[in-house]
This record gives structure tokens, sequence and C-alpha cells, in this order.
């Protein structure tokens, strides 16, 4: 499964970005493959290996919040490895060079 989520804490002020690299740090700690971009963090593996790593990551993030929101969008598709790798090579693939 391929798993895109965002953590964001709450009750924290403005700045964010230190509780956030704690999940991030996490889920680069996991050995699973994962990308993070501005918006969220993808990881692929096995369900319940991801899903171990979004609680976790989640944890590491209200410890230091009092309020923790949790955005999640989850692929599932048994047998397919490499997904987040291939499924963006078959985008690539139809659109123009540019």
């Amino acid at each position: 499964m391929i798993v895109a989520f965002s953590v964001t804490p709450l009750g924290v002020g403005e700045g964010v970005a230190e509780p956030v690299a704690r999940a991030v740090q996490i889920v680069r700690d996991s050995g699973l493959p994962n990308r993070t971009d501005a918006m969220f963090t993808t990881l692929e593996g096995e369900w319940d290996e991801v899903m171990d790593v979004v609680k976790r990551a989640v944890e590491a993030v209200a410890e230091v919040a009092p309020r923790v929101s949790l955005v999640l969008k989850a692929d599932i598709r048994p047998g397919v490895d490499d997904a987040m790798t291939s499924k963006l090579e078959s985008l690539e693939r139809h659109l123009p060079p540019s």
C-alpha cells in the first residue's frame, strides 16, 4: 500500500516545522520507501508496518502539541511493489516532453 499523510500540530503557534520534523524523522528511520514534499509525506509498505509508522509519527508530534490533526489517503493494491516510483513513471510516459 501507499499512504500519503500529513500530521499537523495544533496549539503550538505558527511555526510547526520542528514538530513536523519529528514525524518525518520517524518515517525516515522506518526504512520504508518514503518521500516528503511541502504538503504530504508518502510511504509504501505492508498495511501493518505503514500504519505503525503513521501512528508513531502522530505520537511523536503529540509529545509536543496539545492536539494533532491527521490527513491520510491510502492506495491499497495487493501484489504491487514499488508503486511510488512506477505510478509516477507511468504518468510521465503520458506527458509531452518539456
